[in-house]
C-alpha cells in the first residue's frame, strides 16, 4: 500500500491526536532534542527510598505455598543464584545483562543510527529486542525476592545485588538499547522499588548498595518525563507502566525536587490511560487477553501503592474504578476455570511484568484473583494462587468464595465445555484480524485453539504472520485479510462485527449465538449452538454482495449518477480453518465434508464438517509443523503452529476446507465430545 494513503488512512482512522503526538515524538529524535534533554546528569540529592509497598507475613505466604509450592519457588530461586532465568515463562537460559563494546545514547539505537545495531551486539535467538529487553525488566527478582522473604537465605539477596551492580555497571544512565524504551525503564524502576524493600534488612543490602539503587531509581524515573508524550500516541500499556512507574518514584523518593512532578504525571496519566483504554464492555484497548493482563497487574501494584499511602492523596476516581471492575469481569469470563487459562487471544509479548506467583504464565488466576479481590469482593476459590493477592495487599473477599460465575456475552457455556466467538466492536486499533474466530475449550483443553504470537521482529514467514485472518479459526475469503494490513503492528480498514442470542427451538439446545460482519464484498454468518450432550455446532454462511456501482448520464444531463448492477460477478474461494491441538488423527473424506478424529487425552472427539452447495469444487488439506499431512495445499510455514508464549512455537494440527462459489457457501462445522 502507498504510504501516502497509509498515511491518510492512519490519520482518519486513529485519529489526529496520536498521529500527531507520534509525529512529534519523531521530530524530537531527528533534531536530537531527546538526546539533548536526556544526557543531562543530575547530581540532586535523592534522599532514602521509602518503603511504599505492604509486605505479606512469611506465615501468611507458607500457608498459601504449601510444600510443593516453596519448593518449586526455591528451584527456580536456585536457578537464577546459579545465572539462568527464564524468559517468557519459557525454559532457563542464561542470564545476560550486559553489552559488549562502547554504548552510544539510546536515540542512536531508536533511529537506527549507532554505529552497532542492537541486533549485532550480542546474541539473540532472533533478531528480536524484547530478546535483550526482556531479562533487563529484572522480572527474575521478583522470584529470589519471594525467596528470600520465605527463608531469609543471604544467597539471594545476594544474587540480586550481584546482577544490579553488573546491569549499573554496563548499562549507565541513557546509554545503549536498555534506555531506549519509557516502558522498559519504569519497568526496571518498579522492580528497583520493590526490591529495595524486599532486602531490606539482608546483610547484603549495604548503606553504598542502597544509596546507588537509590541513585538509580532516580535516574530511571528522569528519563520517562522526556518521551511520556510517545506513550501518549500509543493509546496502550505503554502509558500505563510510564505512569505508573512514575508515581512510584515520587511516592518512593518524597524528598527528590522532582517527585511531586513524578507524582502529578503519573496519577494524571494513569487514570486518563485506564478510563480512555478500557471499553464499555470491559475490554482492554489492545485487545490481546495477555496485555489486559498486563493492565490489571499495573492497577493492583498502582492499587497497593495507594492503600499504603498513609496522606490517601491518591484514590481512585469513580469513572476509573468503574472501567477497571468491567475489566476484570471481561477477563473473568474467559477464564477457564480447570487450567486456569484464557484464550491465546490477540498479541502475546510474553509479559509477566509482576511474576509473584509459582505458577506457569498460562495460569491467569493469580491476577485474576488478586483483581477480583480488590475491585469486586469477589474470592476464587482457596488455590496457590492465592499468593500474588498477599503480595498486593488485597483482602479477602466477601462470603461469595464459590465457583467462577459464568458471565454471558462472547461466551457459550455446555456441561462441560465452553466457547468464546470473537465479536468485537473496534475503538482502537486491533492487533490481530479475528472477527468471528472461536475458541472451544472442554474439560480444560483448549480443542479449538489460537495460535498466538510467536515473534513480532524476525525475518518472513515470522515478522509477526500469526496476527492474520488465515490462522484464526474463521473464515477467510480469497485469501486475504478481513482488515487492510498497513504495516508489522497495523491494521486499517478495521471491521466491525455483531451479535445476539437466539432462542433455540430444540430444548435440548441450551445456547445459541449469531455473529455477524460485512467486508470485502461478501458478508459472513457464524452461527454457534451448543446442546445439552456437549455437541457443539458452527454454521458458516458466506454470501457475495452484490454491491451498486455508479452509471453515468450522458454528458449534457444534471442529474446525479445513478446505480447499477456490476456484471456476472467472480466466484469466491471461501476457506474455513480450524486449528487443534497436536493429538492422534485419522481423517475420512468425502464429496461434501471430511471427518476427523482426534484422541485427546480425555478420550476420542470427532470433527465432522459439512460444506454446500455440494456441486461447487471442495479441497481439504490437514497441515502440522508447516508440512502437508493430508489433502493439498500450497506451501505455508505458518500453518501447524501453536504459539503458548513469545519467542517459542509448538506443532498444531491445521485444518483447512476450502470451495469456491459465486453464490452462497455454507460450512457446518459439528465438534462431539465423549459422554
Amino acid at each position: 500500500m502507498n504510504r501516502l494513503v497509509i498515511a491518510f488512512k492512519a490519520l482518519r482512522q486513529l485519529g489526529l491526536q496520536p498521529v500527531a503526538l507520534n509525529a512529534l515524538y519523531r521530530f524530537g529524535l531527528v533534531t536530537g532534542h531527546y538526546r539533548r534533554v536526556t544526557s543531562r546528569e543530575s547530581s540532586v540529592a535523592s534522599g532514602e527510598l521509602k518503603a511504599v509497598l505492604p509486605l505479606p507475613g512469611r506465615d501468611e505466604l507458607l500457608t498459601v505455598l504449601d510444600k510443593d509450592g516453596k519448593a518449586d519457588l526455591l528451584a527456580e530461586a536456585d536457578e537464577i543464584f546459579s545465572g539462568k532465568v527464564r524468559l517468557f515463562g519459557a525454559e532457563p537460559v542464561e542470564l545476560n545483562l550486559t553489552i559488549p563494546g562502547n554504548l552510544e545514547h539510546w536515540t542512536a539505537y531508536e533511529t537506527g543510527k549507532a554505529s552497532i545495531p542492537y541486533s549485532l551486539i550480542t546474541d539473540l535467538p532472533a533478531p528480536d529486542i524484547k530478546f535483550l529487553w526482556e531479562p533487563a525488566r529484572f522480572g527474575w527478582a521478583f522470584t529470589l525476592g519471594r525467596a528470600y522473604h520465605v527463608t531469609g537465605d543471604e544467597n539471594y539477596a545476594e544474587a540480586f545485588w550481584r546482577n544490579f551492580e553488573t546491569f549499573t555497571d554496563a548499562n549507565p544512565p541513557c546509554l545503549g538499547p536498555h534506555w531506549m524504551s519509557g516502558q522498559e525503564v519504569a519497568l526496571r524502576l518498579m522492580a528497583f522499588v520493590w526490591a529495595a524493600q524486599v532486602f531490606d534488612a539482608a546483610s547484603a543490602s549495604t548503606p553504598e548498595r542502597k544509596a546507588r539503587l537509590t541513585a538509580s531509581v532516580a535516574a530511571h524515573a528522569a528519563r520517562i518525563p522526556p518521551t511520556l508524550v510517545y506513550a501518549r500516541s500509543q493509546q496502550n500499556n505503554h502509558l500505563l507502566t510510564e505512569a505508573s512507574g512514575l508515581l512510584t518514584a515520587g511516592l518512593a523518593l518524597p524528598d527528590h525536587p522532582k517527585a511531586p512532578r513524578w507524582r502529578g504525571l503519573g496519577w494524571r496519566w494513569l487514570n486518563d490511560g485506564l478510563q480512555s483504554q478500557i471499553d464499555g464492555y470491559g475490554e482492554y484497548a489492545q485487545h490481546s487477553t495477555n496485555y489486559h493482563r498486563l493492565m490489571l497487574q499495573v492497577v493492583l501494584w498502582t492499587n497497593a501503592l495507594c492503600s499504603n499511602d498513609l496522606s490517601r492523596t491518591y484514590r481512585w476516581p469513580h469513572q476509573t474504578l468503574e472501567a477497571v471492575r468491567r475489566s476484570v469481569h471481561w477477563l473473568l469470563s474467559l477464564l477457564d476455570s480447570e487450567s486456569g487459562r484464557t484464550p491465546n487471544l490477540g498479541a502475546n509479548d510474553g509479559a509477566y511484568i509482576f511474576p509473584l506467583t509459582v505458577l506457569p504464565f498460562a495460569d491467569y488466576r493469580p491476577v485474576l484473583h488478586a483483581a477480583a479481590r480488590a475491585f469486586l469482593d469477589y474470592d476464587l476459590p482457596r488455590g496457590p494462587w492465592d499468593e500474588m493477592a498477599l503480595w498486593f495487599g488485597t483482602q479477602a473477599g466477601g462470603p461469595r468464595s464459590i465457583a467462577l460465575p459464568r458471565y454471558l456475552g462472547d461466551q457459550l457455556y455446555g456441561k462441560h465445555s465452553w466457547a468464546y466467538l470473537r465479536t468485537a466492536q473496534f475503538t482502537s486499533r486491533p492487533s490481530h484480524a479475528d472477527q468471528l474466530h472461536l475458541d472451544l475449550w472442554w474439560r480444560g483443553l483448549n480443542v479449538a485453539q489460537d495460535a498466538g504470537t510467536y515473534l513480532y521482529n524476525a525475518p518472513a514467514p515470522w515478522d509477526n504472520s500469526l496476527t492474520t485472518t488465515l490462522v484464526h479459526n474463521t473464515i477467510a475469503v480469497n485469501d486475504r485479510d478481513q482488515m487492510t494490513r498497513a504495516g508489522r503492528f497495523l491494521y486499517l480498514d478495521w471491521v466491525n462485527a455483531y451479535r445476539k442470542s437466539l432462542t433455540a427451538e430444540n430444548p435440548a439446545m441450551l445456547q445459541q449465538v449469531c455473529g455477524r460482519y460485512r467486508g470485502g464484498g461478501y458478508r459472513h454468518t457464524r452461527t454457534v449452538s451448543v446442546g445439552d450432550d456437549d455437541r457443539w455446532l458452527v454454521e458458516d454462511k458466506i454470501l457475495p454482495l452484490r454491491m451498486p456501482c455508479p452509471v453515468p448520464r450522458a454528458r449534457t444531463g444534471t442529474s446525479p449518477l445513478e446505480p447499477g448492477l456490476p456484471p456476472e460477478k467472480k466466484p469466491l474461494t471461501v476457506r474455513l480453518h480450524w486449528l487443534l491441538p497436536d493429538w492422534k488423527w485419522e481423517m475420512d473424506d468425502g464429496e461434501s465434508g471430511v471427518l476427523l478424529r482426534l484422541t485427546s487425552p480425555q478420550g476420542l472427539v470427532e470433527l465432522a464438517i459439512r460444506y454446500s452447495p455440494s456441486t461447487c469444487p471442495g479441497t481439504f488439506s490437514l497441515v502440522r509443523e508447516g508440512e502437508i499431512l493430508a489433502g493439498s495445499s500450497a506451501p505455508c510455514p505458518s500453518r501447524g503452529w501453536a504459539s503458548p508464549t513469545y519467542g517459542i512455537k509448538v506443532p498444531a494440527l491445521s485444518l483447512v476446507i476450502e470451495a469456491e462459489s459465486a453464490n452462497e457457501v455454507k460450512f457446518a462445522t459439528e465438534f462431539i465430545f465423549p459422554k
